[in-house]
């Protein structure tokens, strides 16, 4: 990977598995928020032997790169977390952290240098691990209860269109005429889709299931998040289940 990443610097922490995995394990691609006011403190964060938390790269506030675990050790980015029928996902995926203060320290959007080295970085990883566009997700996504990292000025449309990850492709026009009609009744089919995207969410409550949306909303329809399912979420939702 070296190789291919120009300028990519080293700042290994200890926090990993000593055991090298099988190349062949790397199943997911996961981004994250470092959700610390600066790039000293979230490096130092990531770094600490007593923080138990690291990634395999990481994106200054410049757009500089940064290799902090090795491929093929388990970093600890994941936590806890589901994903169709895995768990903690960490075993089978790279992490990536892109520098960000995140909701409690004045989120902001992402740069164009950081976007511009996230794509080439996510490329090489693609390529590499041969990783399914659908399986390149947000650490919201794999844990939607306990984070909303990325978050929804994260660019997952522009990624799409560079071919990572997933988007819809339903008219814009047709979607904003959808905004905000509630379609409570039509619930339990819209946990069927979130199941069917590969969502956990089972034995959801009401709180729960707000969550749960508004994570959705973040990555799809990051223009409202309000946790309340109208008919535009339920149209993205079912779009989402065909795409190959």
């Amino acid at each position: 990977m070296q190789k291919n990443v120009e300028k990519m610097t080293f700042k290994y922490s200890p926090n990993f598995y000593p055991k090298k995995r099988d190349k062949n394990k790397i199943k997911y691609l996961i981004y994250h928020y470092t959700g610390m006011k600066n790039d000293k403190l979230a490096i130092k964060k990531l770094t600490s032997f007593n923080s138990n938390v690291s990634c395999h790269y990481y994106i200054t506030e410049s757009g500089k790169l940064i290799q902090i675990v090795p491929d093929l050790y388990v970093a600890w980015h994941a936590g806890k977390s589901n994903w169709k029928n895995h768990k903690s996902l960490n075993y089978k995926s790279i992490g990536i952290e892109i520098s960000n203060p995140g909701h409690k320290h004045g989120y902001k959007q992402f740069n164009k240098k950081q976007i511009k080295c996230l794509i080439k970085i996510s490329k090489l990883i693609i390529k590499k691990y041969k990783i399914n566009k659908k399986d390149i997700l947000g650490h919201s996504d794999i844990a939607p209860l306990r984070k909303k990292d990325p978050g929804e000025k994260f660019p997952w449309k522009v990624l799409s269109n560079n071919k990572i990850g997933i988007w819809h492709n339903i008219n814009s026009k047709k979607l904003i005429s959808q905004r905000s009609k509630i379609f409570e009744f039509n619930l339990r089919k819209f946990i069927n889709y979130l199941k069917k995207i590969g969502y956990s969410v089972n034995h959801a409550n009401s709180n729960e299931l707000k969550k749960i949306i508004k994570v959705f909303q973040m990555r799809f329809r990051p223009e409202l998040v309000d946790g309340k399912l109208d008919l535009e979420c339920f149209t993205i939702a079912k779009s989402l289940i065909n795409i190959k």
